[in-house]
Parts: structure tokens; sequence; C-alpha cells
């Protein structure tokens, strides 16, 4: 039985089938930022007695710098996710939707990628 109207299978709309993926992705991201929060609360509190020299040092090492890769791209992943379900549930306007969809995960991609470069530069001195 076809619920959808003749003009909507004209068109194609209907469900886009990817918000379970959506909603999934929110929640393995914001497990993996349990541990790696932690981890970074430490980190932080060990950049207040080190200098830079230090903490480039103790970031340099791999489970460190891997950890610290980690941290970003599932913060940043996490938090463009949770815009854009905000985005999608509260603006009506669908030109608007789309462009701030579009604006939220450009500016995050960026954000992520000035932050992967700036760890990289430290880690390579």
């Amino acid at each position: 039985m076809n619920y959808r109207t003749p003009l909507a299978n004209v068109l194609g709309l209907g469900s886009a089938k990817t918000g379970s993926h959506h909603w999934w992705m929110q929640r393995i991201s914001a497990i993996a930022l349990i541990p790696l929060t932690f981890w970074m609360v430490a980190f932080i509190k060990q950049l207040g007695n080190a200098n830079y020299s230090q903490m480039s040092t103790w970031l340099a090492e791999p489970l460190n710098s891997l950890l610290a890769v980690s941290f970003v791209i599932a913060a940043f992943y996490h938090a463009a996710l949770g815009l854009q379900t905000v985005v999608e549930d509260y603006v009506q306007n669908e030109a608007y939707k789309i462009t701030s969809v579009w604006i939220i995960k450009l500016s995050f991609l960026l954000l992520a990628l000035a932050s992967l470069l700036s760890i990289l530069r430290i880690i390579l001195g």
C-alpha cells in the first residue's frame, strides 16, 4: 500500500532513510568521547605546569598523538551532528535549513582540519 501522493512520487519526496544512521553516529561519537574527554582533562591538567617543549614532547608520543587526533575528530564530528539535528528540527524554511546545514558541515570540517594541522605541527616540531 502506497501512502504517498502522486506529486511526491514524481518529485521523489519522502523518507531519506538516513535518520537512524545519523542517530547511531551521534551515539557512537558520544561514547567515544567519554574516555577521550577524561584523557583530554588529564592532558590539560599537565598543560598548566609544563612549558611548550615538555608538552610537545609529551604530545609527540604515539599514544598521546593518536588520542589527541581521535579527540579532535570525534568532538568536531559529534558537534556537527548535534548542530545539524538542531537546525533540522527547528528551522522551518527549507532554503535556510539546507544552507545552514552546509555551513555547519563546512565550518566544522575546516575547524577540525585546522586543529589536526596544529597537532601535526606540534608533533613534527
